[in-house]
């Protein structure tokens, strides 16, 4: 069984091959490349270079949300249109599930991902033994940083970058952080979730994939505010 997952919820592209419950191939590029550009030439290649043929797929994987509302539209519409094409199944993977799977055993401690959400918000859930504890939601980073006060967490993410400094000065020693490599979303993560779902027959059509939001866009919130909605 072959899986092609991708992810651009993030500024990451990233595509990965995975064959009979094996990692075959996984690009990640994390330039200023915008998605729509970089993330198809980046599965021909991957694909090329692993001498499969796109008809070979069983299943496409995505990660449907949260993050960036532009980047989850271009991975779901080039995962359905493959889909489509070859006429396969799919399989929609939250990005938060996705990221904590980077880093699914650790040492016991909770794990949670956290992406930048814009104005002192993240989107986040926490996992434990690579199952869910809280699920996906968006809210301040203070209320998380709070609910995180009395554990070990593991936080893993892009918003790492952006709340680092704020999540050790409230934590100290309860805070925890993965090496570089496995900050962002890898692709080879979201076929491991994938093939978690499969084997447990969650899968659906190129037609039922849709993006997940879990708050309005910036556009609906200045209308919403300046009360044309």
């Amino acid at each position: 069984m072959k899986i092609l997952a991708v992810d651009s919820c993030s500024l990451v592209a990233t595509c990965a091959l995975a064959a009979d419950g094996k990692l075959t191939a996984e690009y990640v590029l994390n330039d200023k490349k915008t998605h729509s550009v970089k993330l198809l030439p980046q599965i021909r290649q991957m694909l090329d270079a692993a001498d499969t043929d796109i008809s070979d797929i069983d299943y496409f994987a995505v990660t449907t949300g949260p993050g960036s509302f532009t980047g989850q539209r271009i991975g779901i519409a080039t995962i359905k249109g493959l889909a489509h094409a070859m006429q396969k199944r799919c399989v929609g993977v939250s990005a938060l599930e996705a990221l904590a799977y980077n880093i699914a055993a650790a040492a016991g401690w909770f794990v949670c991902p956290i992406m930048d959400a814009r104005r002192g918000c993240v989107y986040t859930a926490t996992f434990k033994d690579g199952e869910y504890v809280t699920r996906d939601r968006v809210i301040p980073l203070s209320d998380l940083i709070e609910e995180s006060e009395v554990r070990d967490t593991v936080f893993v993410g892009d918003g790492v970058t952006v709340f680092k400094e704020e999540i050790t000065r409230r934590l100290g020693e309860r805070a925890h952080f993965p090496p570089f490599h496995l900050e962002h979303l890898r692709a080879g993560s979201v076929a491991a979730v994938a093939l978690k779902y499969i084997e447990n027959g969650i899968i659906s059509d190129y037609k039922s994939l849709t993006p997940m939001y879990l708050r309005k866009s910036q556009a609906e919130r200045e209308y919403h505010e300046r009360g044309l909605l």
